[in-house]
């Protein structure tokens, strides 16, 4: 089932509807695909680190299937690295994110949408249950005391469950495809085989928390929301939510426009720095 999986996601990605721009660059690269347990222990130490708030896989189907429990099942997510074309253009940026990239943010970030729903489908074509956290209404924004503004269910950190990266100083998530992506999740009662975590921590992609020899994401950022103390939160989204998006969304013709500064000319934009 993981390669029939695979193969919607590479037939969707390559030539699927909706998978490119008006110009016809296709929003995403071939994409990653990894499998989380649903009963994975990791899940229950999000509610530590993260907040309370944050949804076992378990608690995502009883919400959304209520007259059901769920001791088994899968968190199936997929990663869709931008393509090298958007972000060349971005690397060129200083201070707003380039047409590309902001299309990509809003246009692919909707393709990003129908795949959920075409995974969703297909495995309940399969016999099972299935529900994306993202689209469900059982989704929310939180603001937590400990890790700022949050979300009842990460998509990145059950990427990380699911053996498909590490984070970084900017909190993105560093991939075998680097850290320039959008990532979508499905959770279901059909049993998958998980994917191994190929790391031994939750931050070894990142080349200054692997040896401090890097930093450059800092320099990137054009609000100083970055430092080697972490990633402000706050000033981030205010930024991308605000002041980008009077900036340039009207002139782009989009509504959300995103940044990714930090994710492009940097040493993890494409890959696992070595």
């Amino acid at each position: 089932m993981k390669q029939q999986l695979k193969q919607l996601l590479d037939a969707q990605v390559v030539g699927g509807e909706g998978h490119a721009d008006e110009e016809g660059t296709p929003f995403f690269e071939a994409p990653l695909l990894g499998v989380a347990a649903l009963d994975d222990p990791l899940f229950e130490d999000f509610k530590r680190i993260i907040g309370e708030f944050h949804l076992t896989p378990a608690e995502v189907l009883e919400k959304s299937f209520p007259s059901r429990s769920f001791s088994n099942g899968s968190v199936v997510v997929w990663v869709l690295p931008i393509h090298q074309q958007t972000r060349a253009s971005n690397r060129k940026q200083r201070q707003w994110p380039s047409r590309a990239w902001t299309h990509t943010r809003q246009f692919g970030e909707a393709f990003n949408v129908k795949i959920r729903k075409l995974v969703t489908g297909f495995l309940a074509e399969q016999g099972g249950v299935a529900v994306a956290p993202q689209l469900s209404e059982h989704w929310s924004e939180v603001m937590s005391p400990t890790v700022g503004a949050a979300s009842n269910w990460s998509e990145r950190h059950a990427a990380y469950a699911a053996g498909l990266g590490t984070f970084s100083l900017n909190d993105g998530l560093i991939t075998a495809r680097g850290i320039a992506h959008r990532v979508g999740s499905v959770v279901t009662d059909l049993v998958l085989e998980p994917d191994p975590r190929p790391y031994p921590g939750h931050l070894t992609n990142c080349l200054y928390y692997r040896n401090g020899s890097c930093g450059v994401c800092i320099d990137r950022c054009p609000v100083g929301a970055l430092s080697f103390d972490g990633h402000d939160k706050i000033k981030c989204l205010d930024y991308v939510y605000g002041t980008v998006v009077r900036k340039v969304g009207p002139q782009h013709g989009v509504q959300m426009t995103g940044c990714g500064l930090c994710q492009t000319k940097v040493p993890c934009e494409a890959c696992i720095p070595k």
